[in-house]
């Protein structure tokens, strides 16, 4: 047992991020780690247990973490986003969810062995997916635009909908075996459902007027956020349980299509409170089980019934839903096998194993065991398949990670020529057609239109690129695409060319140097530099490292003129030169470089 309540949740934080750390370091699925931790921490060795320690606030901390998360991952559906992929979501969302309710009730009843009650009640519940389940797995995946959207707004859309099927389930069990049946309890549900909605869309509304008329300062923005998005859910929950989550949904959804532009830069801020709330509360319902539960979980009725769930019923909700939505065979089978449970069946399904009980329904006690296992069994199947299975689909972004260069000029063309003999695939984009012109000729792949405009993020499919090189004359321009996407890429894969200038007195520049971006290759080379290199018949070289040839012996070898572009390692991983790289090159690295064509 831990010390303190306060060295445990310190203890869950860390082992939380170092989770996530983990499994982006070894590239492995980041829900699989935190879960194996948690059961590590908790039921194996005894260390913590969360419920037990943390009392009666384990609940209401739970409950405002998946707000929290729900909201956030609500923050990213923006309608534009449909175009294209509308029909199969609406249907997916709902004659899908329908299909699944049914199918997985008469499983949970005449596989599980659970009452009709129970069964229906459970049923409901596990159509959910959820952004704490899908959006770790879209990141590590790198799905195609069309498959991989799909799933984020099935995940986010079906997450308060599989919960309030649960509920309604209950309301209507508990309405059919009323010995005096009061149907204003179903017009209530129905009622409290709407009014979740609607109280969502006038926060959603206010907050955002209130943003945009200057009526809550920048430093207070992301507070005022979290607060609301608490006080949205504690609302509508407080009416009814559960549809809380239904109302922060809406909040959400209603603030991204506003056009706000301070919520792009506070989306940041919210993922990344989302990933360190997943990551705790992870470890926190893992290390809560007791081996009693963990035991019940490999009993052959709870296997049969999650191997049910997996290979008949989630297939079949999809095929059936999307009849004539146009996805392809291939989409249908990925969405088809990826529905990983999380969070949000975690923690209703404790809640109903409660209510349930307190009713009479003795089966209702299975209830977490099953949960447990759905949710471990599809997170760890769908976590280490997804990659494989889409790439032998044909829907993932197979290959190197490549590198998205803004601008287009003889030196930019050059340079993806080289990533592409490399085998890193390379994107030009530029909003002059005029400059995209030398780059078509050359075969090369393009974009045309401006880095920083709406349709561009619409349009541009950015998840086969890891790198963000920008690469024109504008600097200011450079620094702002790389302050705008450091983010999304991280600050290590950002770069933007020399801003500087050679006075005799040393190298100057203005303000931009300072703002976003790694500087590319060598502040002594400008762009101008750069192209009249190119211009001149400096040639683009590789260069394989070995014991007896040396990166020292190289450098004393090259001609002073010579520009270090990047560096293949014989792992495959990319990376390129800059003021701030400290990776020393050693034997068996690749070094391609800018030389004059006499330099051998």
């Amino acid at each position: 047992m831990v010390p303190s309540l306060l060295f445990e949740i310190m203890l869950i934080g860390v082992l939380g991020v170092a989770s996530q750390w983990i499994a982006w370091r070894f590239r492995l699925p980041a829900i699989v780690v935190m879960s194996v931790t948690g059961l590590a921490i908790g039921p194996v060795f005894g260390v913590i247990n969360p419920e037990e320690d943390f009392g009666a606030l384990y609940s209401p901390f739970i409950s405002a973490a998946v707000a929290i998360i729900l909201f956030e991952g609500s923050l990213n559906l923006s309608f534009k986003e449909l175009r294209g992929i509308g029909r199969p979501v609406f249907r997916i969302s709902t004659i899908g969810a329908f299909i699944a309710w049914i199918l997985g009730s008469l499983t949970a009843h005449y596989i599980a062995g659970l009452s009709w009650a129970v069964a229906f009640v459970i049923g409901g519940l596990f159509v959910v997916t959820g952004p704490t389940v899908i959006m770790p797995l879209l990141r590590q995946a790198k799905l195609k635009a069309r498959p991989a959207k799909i799933l984020k707004w099935e995940g986010i859309i079906v997450d308060p909908i599989g919960a309030l099927l649960a509920v309604f389930a209950f309301e209507i069990i508990t309405f059919l075996t009323a010995s005096n049946p009061d149907a204003m309890q179903l017009i209530l549900f129905f009622a409290a459902s709407l009014f979740a909605v609607f109280i969502g869309y006038v926060l959603g509304k206010g907050l955002g007027w209130m943003f945009e008329m200057g009526h809550i300062p920048e430093f207070l923005k992301s507070p005022a956020i979290v607060v609301v998005v608490l006080l949205c859910f504690t609302l509508a929950d407080e009416v009814m349980h559960e549809t809380g989550l239904l109302s922060v949904t809406a909040m959400g959804i209603t603030l991204a299509n506003m056009g706000i532009s301070s919520i792009s830069d506070m989306r940041h801020f919210k993922e990344n409170i989302s990933v360190l709330l997943i990551s705790t509360i992870f470890i926190m319902l893992t290390a809560s089980l007791d081996r009693e539960t963990i035991m019940q979980i490999f009993s052959p009725n709870i296997i049969l019934y999650v191997l049910l769930m997996m290979f008949a019923v989630r297939p079949l909700s999809i095929f059936l839903s999307t009849i004539g939505t146009g996805l392809s065979l291939n989409e249908k089978t990925l969405l088809g096998w990826i529905a990983p449970r999380g969070i949000v069946a975690l923690t209703v399904s404790g809640y109903f194993a409660n209510v349930l009980s307190d009713a009479g329904y003795e089966d209702a006690s299975i209830l977490t065991a099953l949960t447990f296992a759905l949710v471990i069994f599809t997170v760890v199947a769908h976590g280490f398949s997804i990659g494989w299975l889409s790439k032998k689909l044909g829907l993932s972004n197979e290959g190197n990670p490549g590198a998205l260069i803004v601008g287009s000029n003889p030196f930019t063309i050059e340079l993806a020529k080289s990533l592409g003999e490399a085998k890193y695939p390379a994107i030009i984009v530029s909003s002059s057609w005029e400059d995209l012109a030398l780059a078509r000729n050359a075969g090369l792949h393009v974009y045309h239109g401006s880095m920083l405009s709406e349709q561009t993020e619409q349009h541009l499919d950015t998840i086969p690129y890891e790198y963000l090189l920008t690469v024109t004359h504008d600097h200011a321009y450079n620094s702002l695409i790389c302050t705008t996407f450091m983010p999304e890429y991280g600050r290590t894969n950002v770069f933007k060319v020399s801003p500087y200038t050679n006075f005799e007195d040393g190298y100057s520049t203005g303000v931009v140097s300072k703002v976003g971006g790694r500087i590319l290759f060598d502040k002594k080379f400008s762009l101008e530099e750069l192209v009249e290199k190119v211009e001149d018949g400096f040639t683009i070289r590789q260069t394989t490292l070995s014991e007896k040839f040396t990166f020292d012996h190289y450098k004393e070898k090259k001609d002073p003129e010579t520009v270090f572009l990047f560096l293949i390692k014989p792992s495959g991983q990319l990376k390129f030169f800059s003021e701030e790289m400290r990776t020393i090159p050693v034997s068996g690295d690749v070094i391609v470089s800018l030389t004059k064509p006499n330099n051998e």
